[in-house]
Formats: structure tokens, C-alpha cells, sequence
């Protein structure tokens, strides 16, 4: 496929009919953005709840910690398989099915009499919320104009990236009040009126396809993508003991090698539009730099979620309530700027929103570089609100010129890359900025320091590579191009 025009002057002129959804089309967008938005928080709603699950569970700290883990390594399992999942079925089927499966696995969280019954809950809620994003922006693509798709996809960002930001924040005041098993018992309500709505309303968007499911990529991409997110998920409890390490490089190697494979029989399979995978998506340089760009992107997120209150806690002295309500202005700001944003890249297109929107988190990494134990907590609230500021003005245009440079044949294979390399790199994120604060807090502990002391220049010392490999992203945010708009359009029902 060749690379799409840099410029729209020879598109045929955008008429206000041409950017507006049928009816049917926009109540159905509507309908998955709210059951998108209620799955993704779920991912990181579970964080603060830790202690709770350890006291009421009987369970260690490590033992805990895979209510997340688990959720982050279904999703990375499961989200490749979702390109041949959406071409096969119909949009109501897969929609069914992913929240079918989301309010089933919120029903077994919400009555687990033991820890392993939690677990499995969290598997099956990661299953649904694994199809669903691929499936939202999959459908968005397909019955959009493209002259309004901007505007679509900044509704999309809003579910992406405000819905994990806002988890940490709504679990504290859950808690505060309520027992951690409300945290899927208020959630199960709209999980299942948002099941019945799309059993009696959604209408199928799209015309299945014939398409055959290869085993041997299923398995090596469970391999691949559940290995490297595993073992990048322990590397901050192995940092902190010597030989632990082994253990979480051990399934990054195995599952790079299996990444290698799957690569490779992609790109032997794709020569009959049999992959699993397509890898053609990356032919377009703009889908290209837009993912790289949006692995950035989600390991600063990530990375910062989890640094973030620890330092507020451990080293400012902070209540877990007030931590929630300290980053709660940065998750609405990235809420409120999504729309505008949206309308922002249909007029002026990605470059004029990117590259400020780079600078912001890079200037922002920065700033948190100066966070230290005498720091005031205002210090960390402006520098979350710069971050969550330049986040919004770059996750938008990422989706939408990333998407929308591609044939739309590509759109679900390009969705599902999208979602896995946000797993990935979100596990990335929270692997390098913890183990990096890990090493330096062991090491200035090692040498005398006291625990908040030695925890303060561990988070310096994360926030540092943190804010190095923010400059990265600045330069590539010039090489990302707009699409041209084209009457080409998927086949929907």
C-alpha cells in the first residue's frame, strides 16, 4: 500500500452532509462508548483496592497484585485474535459477547468467596473489555466521515485515556465508604442495562466476511504478547531481589522469540489475507509513527499512574483519598479537552495538535523530575494537570490519522495493533518507571538513607529516563501525516 497524500488540497470539498452519521449509526457509536468506557475503567480500578483484597483475602502483596496482572495479560492475549473476531461476526454479535462476557466476569468479582474466584472473574471482565475497543474503533472507522472523524475519535480518547486515569480516583472514594466488592456491584447494573440495550437496539454495522482462524498464530501470539506483558509486569517486585530477576526475564525472552515467529508467519500468511495479524498496517509510515508515538504516550500515562501515588503516599504522606482526589483534575481535563480537540484535527489536522501536545509531556516529565521530599503536593498536581493536558492533545490525532491511513480492509487488523501496543507498552510503562525506582530506593537504602528518603530518589531517578525518553517523541510528532479523506468506505449493513 503507498503511503497516503500529506495534504487534502485535491480531496473533493466536505459538505456538512458528507460529516454527519445516520441516526442509526450515531446511536450506535454512543451505545459503545459508554460500555467501552465502563470495561476500561475496570483495568485500573483495582490498584488502591490491594490492601483491602490482602486484609479481607488473607493474601500477600505479590498474590494481590495479579488483579491487574491478570486483567493486563488477558487483554494482550486476547486482543490480537479480536481483527479475525470482528470480520467474522456481526457488530451486534461481538458486542454481545464482550459484554456478555464483561458483566459475567463482574458478577463472579462481586460474589468471589476466595481469592482464586476473584481472579477467574478478572480473566472473563478482561475478555469482554479486550473485544470491545477494537470493536469501537473498528465501527467508528467504518460508519464515520471521514471530515468528522476527529470529532468521533476525541469521544474515543476520552474512554482511553480519562477512563484509567479516573479508576485510581473512584476507587478511593468507593472505599472510603463501601467494601471493595461495590467496586463491581455498582458497576454491574450499567454493565448489564448497557447488555440489554444492544440486545434490543444495535443494529449490525458491518457484513461478516469469510475468514479462517490459524491456530498456530493464536498460539504463539498467546506466547508473545502474554510473555513479554508477564514479564515486564514482575519487574519491579523481582528488582527488588537479586536472583527474583531471572523470573521475569525468562517470559520477555520466550515471549520475544515467540513475537519473532508470529511476525514471521504474518507476513507468509498475508500473502492470502490469512493472518491472524495483518502486518500490512505498517506499510502507511503515518500508522507507523502514530504507534510509536502512541506507545510513548501510554508508557508515560502508565509509568505515571503507578509512580504518582506512590510517591504521594510514601513520601508526601498522603491519604489514598486524597492521592485520588490530587490526580482527579488531570483525568477531568483530559475529558473535557477530547472534544475539542476532535474538532481541532478536522479543521487543522494532526501536526498542530501533536507537537505541542509532545512538548507539554515532555515538559511535564521534567517537572516531576524536580518532585522531591519537601516538594508541596501542588507541585504534583500541576504536573499531572501538564501532562494530562498534553496526553488529550495527542491521543486523538494519534487514533484518528493512524486509522484513518489505512484501506478499510485494515481498519480491525489496525485497531488491534492498536490495542496491543497499548497493553504492551502500558505494561512497559509501569515495568520501567517501577523498577528504575526499585534499584535507586534499594541502592540509597543500602547507603544509610531512611525508607522515604531512599523512596524519593527512587521516583527521581524514574522520572528522569521518564522525561529522556519524552524528548523522542517530539521530532516524531513532525512525521506524522494527515490522511487524505476518501469515498472509500467499508460495507455495513
Amino acid at each position: 500500500m503507498t503511503e497516503q497524500t500529506d495534504h487534502l488540497q485535491h480531496a473533493e470539498p466536505v459538505t456538512s452532509a458528507d460529516a454527519r452519521m445516520a441516526p442509526g449509526d450515531r446511536r450506535a457509536v454512543v451505545l459503545l462508548l459508554i460500555s467501552t468506557f465502563v470495561v476500561i475503567l475496570n483495568e485500573t480500578v483495582m490498584g488502591v483496592a490491594l490492601p483491602h483484597l490482602m486484609t479481607d483475602l488473607r493474601i500477600t502483596a505479590g498474590t494481590a497484585q495479579w488483579v491487574t496482572t491478570a486483567f493486563m495479560l488477558t487483554m494482550a492475549v486476547v486482543i490480537p485474535v479480536t481483527g479475525f473476531v470482528i470480520q467474522r461476526t456481526t457488530t451486534r454479535v461481538t458486542f454481545l459477547t464482550a459484554m456478555g462476557l464483561f458483566s459475567l466476569g463482574t458478577l463472579v468479582c462481586a460474589l468471589a468467596p476466595s481469592f482464586a474466584v476473584l481472579l477467574l472473574g478478572r480473566v472473563v471482565q478482561a475478555g469482554g473489555t479486550a473485544i470491545m475497543l477494537p470493536l469501537l474503533m473498528t465501527t467508528v472507522m467504518t460508519v464515520t466521515p471521514p471530515a468528522s472523524r476527529g470529532r468521533t475519535m476525541g469521544n474515543i480518547s476520552v474512554v482511553i485515556s480519562v477512563a484509567p486515569a479516573l479508576g485510581p480516583t473512584i476507587s478511593g472514594l468507593v472505599l472510603s465508604v463501601l467494601d471493595w466488592r461495590w467496586l463491581f456491584l455498582l458497576v454491574l447494573p450499567i454493565a448489564l442495562g448497557a447488555l440489554a440495550l444492544g440486545a434490543a437496539r444495535l443494529a449490525n454495522l458491518t457484513t461478516p466476511r469469510e475468514a479462517r482462524v490459524d491456530i498456530g498464530s493464536v498460539v504463539l501470539s498467546a506466547f508473545a504478547f502474554g510473555g513479554i506483558v508477564y514479564g515486564l509486569s514482575q519487574f519491579g517486585e523481582a528488582s527488588a531481589g537479586g536472583g527474583g530477576a531471572l523470573l521475569a526475564w525468562a517470559p520477555v525472552v520466550v515471549g520475544a522469540a515467540a513475537l519473532s515467529l508470529f511476525i514471521a508467519r504474518q507476513l507468509w500468511l498475508q500473502r492470502t489475507d490469512a493472518a491472524l495479524l495483518d502486518l500490512r498496517t505498517f506499510t502507511s509510515s503515518t500508522f507507523t509513527v502514530a504507534t510509536v508515538l502512541m506507545a510513548i504516550s501510554m508508557m508515560s500515562m502508565f509509568g505515571t499512574i503507578i509512580l504518582l501515588p506512590i510517591y504521594a503516599q510514601n513520601v508526601l504522606g498522603l491519604e489514598a483519598l486524597e492521592t485520588g482526589l490530587l490526580l482527579l483534575p488531570g483525568g477531568l481535563l483530559m475529558g473535557l479537552l477530547a472534544p475539542l480537540v476532535g474538532r481541532g484535527y478536522d479543521r487543522f489536522g494532526p501536526r498542530v495538535l501533536l507537537v505541542p501536545g509532545t512538548v507539554l509531556v515532555s515538559a511535564s516529565a521534567w517537572g516531576m523530575t524536580l518532585l522531591g521530599q519537601a516538594s508541596s503536593p501542588w507541585l504534583l498536581l500541576a504536573s499531572h494537570v501538564v501532562l494530562s493536558g498534553g496526553l488529550a492533545l495527542m491521543f486523538t490525532p494519534l487514533f484518528t490519522a493512524s486509522l484513518g491511513s489505512l484501506r478499510p480492509q485494515l481498519y480491525s487488523h489496525g485497531s488491534a495493533v492498536v490495542g496491543t501496543v497499548q497493553q504492551v507498552a502500558g505494561a512497559a510503562g509501569t515495568a520501567l518507571f517501577v523498577t528504575v525506582m526499585t534499584v535507586q530506593a534499594a541502592a540509597r537504602a543500602d547507603s544509610g538513607a531512611d525508607v522515604v528518603t531512599a523512596t524519593a530518589a527512587g521516583v527521581h531517578s524514574a522520572f528522569l529516563v521518564g522525561a529522556l525518553i519524552s524528548l523522542l517523541a517530539i521530532p516524531a510528532a513532525f512525521a506524522v501525516r494527515p490522511p487524505a479523506v476518501t469515498p472509500e468506505v467499508m460495507p455495513h449493513a
